[in-house]
């Protein structure tokens, strides 16, 4: 079932059950898909950006939840964790800490780097592998700790 039968189906349940922040939220996302699908032009979007897509809707509610979270609103950050919590269940299994260094070290091996000038490559090379299953500032944190 791809993404957007998921979505659909989750959208009628949803509208059975009168779960109106679901609803809402589900409507968002699936508006953010359909918008690149007419951006890129193409009917159906391919899975790689379907998670593209779902993980920088994942990484504006966080950054929105940071910030309503230092100005003290505690009603929006009670929302957007709703939100966040939902829109996650559309992505793949999240990886372990465990998992995610040893990858780090795989990686780094992979690409020959040897100090923190390499960063870069580290991440050129890793970021397609864990797309959608780690959060880019926590890959960009064990590779820190890895090459120093």
């Amino acid at each position: 079932m791809s993404l957007l039968e998921r979505l659909n189906s989750d959208m009628k349940q949803a509208m059975k059950n009168k779960e109106k922040d679901k609803l809402t939220t589900i409507r968002m996302v699936k508006a953010s898909l359909q918008n690149e699908a007419i951006k890129l032009g193409t009917k159906e979007l391919s899975e790689e950006t379907e998670l593209t897509i779902l993980s920088r809707e994942v990484k504006q509610r966080k950054e929105s939840l940071h910030e309503f979270d230092k100005a003290g609103r505690q009603d929006l950050v009670d929302k957007l964790r709703a939100e966040l919590a939902i829109v996650e269940l559309y992505l793949p299994k999240q990886l372990s800490e465990e998992e995610l260094s040893e990858i780090v070290k795989e990686t780094i091996s992979e690409v020959g780097a040897k100090s923190k000038a390499d960063m870069g490559k580290v991440m050129a090379a890793i970021m397609p592998k864990v797309k959608g299953k780690a959060d880019g500032s926590l890959v960009n944190k064990f590779v820190q700790q890895h090459l120093s």
